[in-house]
């Protein structure tokens, strides 16, 4: 069962150095995310999930980039699989059915573009 949980660790502030390792901690059986940036043209959030962890396929009415920062993940994109490890990145195209997979744990960047 996937349980998304939101991370309540202390606020990023702008200006301020951080690691995105640290960003958001790992949560056995769980999904777990930390909103780094909210603007009405976008956000940018860090999600940690649990190995065998994911999302069930979807659409979003706008393009996102997904960076790998941990591990490794199994992303659909239209049907067609894509696997990605730590340092990889992959564009997700808007009103496309994606879903991801946790093939171990792992740590992801998601930047959702709005405009």
């Amino acid at each position: 069962m996937t349980t998304r949980k939101k991370h309540d660790e202390a606020e990023i502030i702008p200006a301020t150095k951080f690691n995105l390792q640290d960003a958001v901690a790992y949560q056995e059986n769980a999904i777990v995310s930390r909103e780094i940036v909210s603007k009405n043209t976008g956000t940018v959030t860090c999600f940690a999930f649990a190995k065998g962890q994911g999302l069930s396929e979807h659409t979003a009415p706008f393009d996102a980039l997904v960076y790998v920062v941990d591990g490794e993940v199994e992303i659909h994109i239209s049907g067609k699989p894509h696997f990605l490890k730590a340092g990889e990145t992959i564009i997700m195209p808007a009103n496309k059915p994606h879903a991801l997979k946790a093939l171990e744990r792992f740590k992801m960047l998601l930047i959702m573009i709005r405009s």
